[in-house]
Parts: C-alpha cells; structure tokens; sequence
C-alpha cells in the first residue's frame, strides 16, 4: 500500500476530475455537430441524443426547430445569422449544444443592385422575383403582396368573383 502526501491526493483528485469534466464535454461534443449550418428558408433534419425532451433556440427569429421522436430535430432557417440550439434531457441536465450558422441561398438567385435598391429573383431555369432578406423594401413589398394575393386565391378554391 502506496502512502500519499495530502498534495499528491489533491493531484490525484484534481486528475480524476479533470478526467471526468474532459470525458463529459467530449460526450457533448460527440451528441450534436459543433455548427450546423442551414439555408435561409429551408429546413434540416438533425439528430440530437435520443433522451433530448426540450430544445431551446437562443434567437428564434434566426431559426426555428421542431422536436421529433428519439432526438430527431427539424430545424428551419428564419433569417441570416447564427445563434445557439441547447439540449436538455427530462431533468434539465444539457446533453449538447451546436451554433446554428443560417446562411444565404447560393446558386439559382440571382441579384440585381439599381443604386441603393436590391431586387433578387430566383432562376429556376426562368428568372422571376423572388423576395429575399436585404431587398428593397419597395419590391420587398410588391413581391411580397403578389404572392399573399395568389395564396388566398388559391386557398379560396377559386379564382376572383
């Protein structure tokens, strides 16, 4: 039987703990991905740890998530900028936590500047407007209200009367 002195005890505990706090946040790290990165008004499906039971996102105006069976998450792209998700289990204790990074479509938008004024359309093959964060406010608006016009149409289950 090996006798310590009270400061290669304190070591010894001052190691095991480093141990166990080092071995938890690798346990976290391994749950979730670091940073996901997701499209502005698109969703991804991300798997947190089976036990998650609650989901917080710190900016909801920035993204939005919604909680599925065995830590399934649906996570949505709001707006562009980066914010935090938090996992927590039935007992409050944090399981993982990932910056969630929503960045701009690449691809089919195409962008026009006239001066300070920004029109963005979306060329799927054909181009046609497309209203996107940053827009003028203007076009923003006209866009905007063309396609409330023709979702109420074609909720309405008919054309105008």
């Amino acid at each position: 039987m090996t006798i310590l002195s009270p400061w290669k005890r304190r070591a010894r505990a001052i190691g095991v703990s480093l141990c166990i706090v080092f071995g938890a946040s690798s346990a976290l790290a391994e749950a979730a991905p670091a940073i996901v990165a997701v499209t502005v008004d698109n969703a991804k499906v991300i798997r947190l740890p089976e036990r998650t039971q609650t989901v917080i996102v710190g900016n909801p105006f920035v993204a939005d998530v919604a909680l599925q069976k065995n830590g399934i998450v649906i996570l949505t792209g709001k707006s562009f900028g980066s914010t935090n998700l938090i996992a927590l289990d039935a007992t409050g204790t944090m399981l993982a936590e990932s910056t969630i990074s929503v960045q701009a479509p690449q691809g089919s938008i195409v962008t026009v500047q006239r001066g300070l004024d920004r029109e963005s359309y979306s060329c799927t093959p054909n181009c046609m407007p497309s209203m996107q964060l940053g827009d003028a406010t203007k076009y923003f608006g006209e866009v905007s209200g063309q396609a409330d016009s023709r979702r109420n149409l074609a909720t309405a289950g008919g054309g105008p009367k």
